[in-house]
């Protein structure tokens, strides 16, 4: 039997990194005592006053269809958010909920860049951005990132990458996996290029709400750039509600428009309790909040300072995000070779960085989604495992 091209074009390079996560729910079932460090889902539960919105909701008998483009409330709700947090003047018309922002991402990119155009994209990258992106019949152009800038892209770096098939660039800050975030005078310097080379600015925020040391800018809220700027963000990890599938996308009207239809093809909406209860999540004062971020820190700074003291490993301290690059180069090994050897050893399974690009080759990626004692064995085992290596 045949199949698309796009079964093709939808397996990125990256796809087969979450192959070391798969055995490692394997070993569990099988009895190991296994700590997976390898996904980033949070491992607190939704806030209690959130799920009683979603009860609530279910037995006010709120199981119908909804507005495809997510509705009024929830979209107006998302948009003075961000207008309060950002400065960016947006309303519910500049709103479109989709479920998480995995699918937003996809969306956005299906409705602004087809094929032969090319998307600039920072290392280290979000292992599903080249699927997204091949999904158009686009290509991605990575731009390399250095340790020495912390991770961040250089807009020098983008801008010599730039050319006549460029259409868009697709940034994520605080980056997955690096965990870096970009200055003001970074994002003023990659906003000039957009403007300059008539680009789409695709800002995956999902990590904004965990941001450890500086400031999140929103670069929608920038001179000009709102019209040219389409913003990601999601509750899955701000709200620990990774399970639930609520993100939404911000931009400008024509634009939600499409990603409206595309919804209508796609999804014909999402459900009326779970938006309800996102209304709920997104105008609370909920002290789970505050909490779970300080615990993040807690974790952050646990882990580089443990991992700090193994010979052979230099953690990459992050600015926010919920997860720690620990660079392993100096223990002779590869990253997957280093990840298997730490699973199958020791029973802790671990994210090989090549799979985010080769500005990361030679590290590993830790997801802090376990309390500080477990993340302290975690720790231990890693520092039992390289101390059998020939550190260089």
């Amino acid at each position: 039997m045949r199949y698309s091209a796009l079964t093709q074009r939808i397996v990125g390079a990256g796809s087969a990194a979450w192959n070391i996560h798969y055995r490692a729910l394997a070993l569990r079932e099988q009895g190991r005592d296994v700590l997976l460090l390898t996904v980033g889902d949070p491992d607190f539960d939704t806030p209690g006053p959130v799920v009683q919105a979603a009860i609530d909701s279910l037995l006010a008998g709120d199981t119908h269809y909804s507005d495809v483009r997510g509705n009024l409330a929830l979209r107006s709700c998302i948009a003075r958010c961000h207008r309060q947090r950002s400065g960016q003047v947006v309303d519910a018309e500049h709103v479109v909920v989709l479920p998480g922002a995995q699918c937003a991402v996809f969306s956005v990119a299906q409705c602004l860049v087809g094929p032969g155009d090319e998307v600039l994209v920072a290392e280290p990258m979000y292992v599903t951005y080249e699927g997204v992106i091949g999904a158009c019949g686009a290509t991605v152009v990575p731009v390399p990132v250095r340790a020495e800038r912390g991770f961040c892209v250089d807009p020098l770096d983008v801008a010599a990458r730039i050319g006549p098939r460029t259409r868009a660039m697709l940034l994520n800050s605080p980056n997955n996996p690096s965990g870096a975030s970009l200055s003001l005078d970074d994002w003023q310097a990659l906003a000039r290029l957009c403007l300059e080379h008539d680009l789409w600015l695709i800002c995956d925020e999902v990590y904004s709400d965990l941001l450890y040391e500086g400031q999140h800018l929103s670069p929608g809220s920038l001179p000009r750039m709102g019209e040219r700027t389409a913003t990601i963000n999601s509750l899955s990890k701000s709200h620990a509600m990774s399970g639930w599938r609520i993100g939404w996308v911000i931009a400008p009207p024509v634009l939600a428009g499409h990603l409206g239809n595309l919804a209508l093809c796609m999804l014909y909406g999402l459900p009326e309790f779970i938006q309800n209860a996102a209304v709920v999540a997104l105008s609370s004062d909920l002290p789970e909040l505050l909490l779970m971020r300080q615990e993040y820190r807690r974790r952050r700074d646990l882990v580089c300072s443990m991992l700090q003291e193994c010979p052979g490993l230099q953690p990459v301290r992050p600015d926010g995000g919920m997860f720690v690059l620990v660079d392993i180069r100096r223990t002779g090994l590869g990253a997957q070779a280093f990840a298997d050897g730490l699973l199958e050893g020791h029973g802790v399974s671990v994210l090989a960085g090549d799979a985010f690009g080769p500005s990361v080759v030679g590290h590993v990626r830790i997801a802090l989604v376990l309390d500080c004692q477990q993340l302290a064995e975690a720790c231990r085992r890693i520092a039992r495992f390289t101390a059998q290596l020939p550190v260089q």
